[in-house]
């Protein structure tokens, strides 16, 4: 089986979908790896590097064409998936439920797609969990961010000056992503607080030294991928009251919350914003599915009153060669999970319970029910 591996074409993602490490597990598998000329460069990767580690370094037009397999990070454009021969198994993030021409397009082009964020977060699939490898970078890197961007230090400092108190941050959603960045912040030094319509991650919250915020909401609770349910206006009214204490005393807020899927909820408003300190910072991670804070805005920095609110896509990819080798393990594993050792190939079984979730098109169809029923 021929693997090929495309450079993206995004500027302003430096990320790679493969790092050498992973083109050498796929050629033990048995697998014929193609990559293309300075695939890694952003992150001051060779084409010798991969190369020595099996490698055929090729042309665009010639990997797409002898393809069986293609490998990405981001979703194919058009003129890619016309260069791909039918019945090609396209693995890479698609963004399924926002791109649906290109779903259209994938089908009446016969390639196989599989979505990497539609992966089930069941045990098994762990290994393959691309969407919480990259949740854990983005939660570290806003906290990183806000640091930068406040003028006050996190943590606690005795100097001949007085004792420096720390900073209070206070983190809005505990998923991977808001976890992260309450560790990070605790490392740091200041004082953490968050909150989360779900109960049960209240003893995660103070494993991780941080307090947990209640709010009486009624019935919540999450889904089967782990995502909160979505709350009723009344209940969203009610966690705005019970957070809007906490923001207005804190130096830093970050937003986590997300409905997968779905635009992500309105949690913060700007009147909230305008009521904390200057020089504040809040960092809305939910910025590309809609954003968390009403005064956000994609790719910007908005002055509220003095407090600063960052709007910065793909945090995770701040960190371009951390969140490269942590893709290339979860594309590499997700591959050998369903590799064929006596075959030498890549077994796509429509039926398996990880496969159903994430292929989205196959044979000429959108086969994914969720997907399907957007298009009717």
């Amino acid at each position: 089986m021929r693997i090929f591996v495309p450079r993206e074409t995004d500027a302003s993602d430096l990320r790679v979908p493969i790092v050498p490490a992973t083109v050498a597990k796929l050629i033990r598998l048995g697998a014929g790896v193609a990559t293309e000329a300075a695939l890694g460069q952003t992150i001051n990767l060779t084409d010798r590097q991969y190369r020595e580690a099996g490698a055929e370094v090729a042309g665009r037009a010639a990997g797409f064409a002898g393809a069986d397999m293609v490998l990405r990070l981001r979703k194919p454009d058009e003129k890619d998936t016309r260069a791909m021969r039918k019945g090609t198994i396209h693995i890479s993030f698609l963004d399924p439920f926002n791109d649906l021409e290109l779903v259209r397009l994938l089908a009446s082009a016969g390639v196989s797609a599989i979505s990497m964020e539609m992966v089930p977060r069941s045990t098994i699939a762990q290994k393959m969990d691309t969407l919480s490898s990259q949740a854990n970078l983005a939660g570290y890197n806003a906290v990183i961010l806000a640091a930068g961007h406040l003028d006050k230090v996190f943590p606690m400092m005795m100097t001949p000056s007085g004792t420096i108190t720390p900073a209070r941050v206070f983190v809005i959603g505990v998923g991977v992503a808001g976890l992260q960045a309450i560790a990070t912040a605790k490392r740091l030094g200041a004082t953490v607080e968050a909150f989360d319509t779900r109960p049960v991650v209240e003893e995660q919250v103070k494993s991780l030294g941080a307090r947990f915020v209640k709010a009486d909401l009624g019935d919540t609770g999450q889904t089967a991928q782990g995502y909160a349910v979505e709350l009723t206006p009344e209940q969203m009214e009610k966690q705005r009251e019970a957070m809007a204490k906490v923001c207005a005393q804190a130096d830093v807020v970050i937003t986590t919350a997300q409905l997968f899927g779905r635009k992500a909820p309105r949690v913060v408003t700007t009147a909230m914003v305008a009521q904390m300190k200057p020089g504040s910072v809040v960092v809305d991670m939910a910025v590309e599915s809609g954003g968390n804070v009403e005064c956000s805005r994609l790719g910007e920095i908005v002055s509220v009153g003095g407090v600063k609110v960052l709007g910065f896509p793909n945090l995770a990819g701040r960190t371009p060669r951390t969140a490269s080798d942590m893709y290339s393990n979860n594309l590499g594993n997700f591959v050998e999970h369903f590799w064929d050792k006596n075959e030498k190939t890549f077994r796509l079984d429509p039926q398996h319970d990880i496969i159903k979730g994430c292929l989205i098109t196959h044979e000429g169809n959108v086969v994914n029910e969720t997907i399907r029923k957007l298009l009717t």
